[in-house]
């Protein structure tokens, strides 16, 4: 459980709504916020800079909803969120309150708010390819993910060249896997991953051919997830040596939220 600084209906004046005259007249909002981080540092040395300033927060708040202008507060909580997350070292996760007390909807009312919570996650990742300059593949899409806005990769194992699975009348992979910090849900990372196959040439011809890229989430937080378009943990992570290997160089006591094995016990068996 992460610390939390707190704010409470900080008072801004700015631009938005869906009627015309909210954009030009302006309105009053209400922002509350919640910073969640560690301040056992702060808390025993007494200095600034290891601690988050709620005054600095404040100062980007006001500007931040000053200097754009939404029609929903929804939008505006949600940009708000990602950008506090984005430029505040040391904020794991934040919860937002935007109350708009002079909504005009024609009927007495203290306010309407939105409140949300919004925070990074650990997602693991396998690449591979088993096409054409396949080192290169690999290089653009650990390339792509570090330039994402909402990603930043934190480890990449070695490259392995591996024997294909499933299907094994084609040439060998080379795998990899990744640690990767982001602001994306499962769903927007799915999508992101896709587009980033799909700039690198990839066909979905047949199930476990050749590939010029692969991408595959291992793992997302400790999230379990079974649908028909995506399975977190991947669904055969545990009998994939391809996929273990190189993971244990990067998260060797990770637990398979669950089976409860770490990634090194699951790689000791497969290879038995």
């Amino acid at each position: 459980m992460k610390d939390q600084i707190i704010i409470k209906k900080l008072e801004i004046f700015a631009n938005h709504g869906v009627f015309p005259e909210e954009n030009k007249l302006g309105q009053k909002f209400l922002v509350s916020a919640i910073l969640f981080t560690d301040t056992r540092e702060a808390g025993t040395t007494d200095n600034l800079t290891t601690s988050i300033d709620y005054g600095a927060i404040c100062q980007f708040i006001d500007q931040f909803l000053k200097n754009h202008t939404f029609h929903l507060i929804e939008r505006a909580a949600e940009t708000l969120a990602e950008a506090l997350l984005l430029h505040t070292p040391g904020l794991d996760a934040v919860e937002l309150t935007i109350q708009k007390p002079w909504a005009p909807i024609g009927l007495p009312l203290k306010s309407v708010a939105v409140k949300i919570h919004r925070s990074w996650h650990t997602a693991y990742l396998g690449i591979g390819s088993n096409m054409g300059d396949k080192k290169a593949y690999l290089d653009q899409a650990v390339q792509a993910l570090k330039e994402h806005k909402a990603c930043q990769v934190e480890a990449v194992s070695d490259y392995l060249v591996t024997s294909p699975y499933g299907v094994t009348d084609q040439d060998d992979f080379l795998n990899a896997c990744l640690k990767l910090r982001t602001l994306l849900t499962p769903y927007e990372l799915l999508d992101e991953l896709h587009k980033i196959e799909q700039q690198a040439g990839r066909e979905r011809i047949r199930r476990w051919g050749p590939r010029t890229l692969d991408l595959d989430i291992l793992f997302y937080d400790d999230l379990i997830l079974g649908d028909p378009t995506l399975c977190i943990p991947h669904v055969d992570l545990a009998n994939r040596e391809f996929v273990l290997k190189p993971l244990a160089e990067i998260a060797p006591y990770l637990h398979h939220p669950a089976n409860g094995k770490t990634v090194q016990e699951m790689l000791r068996e497969v290879a038995t």
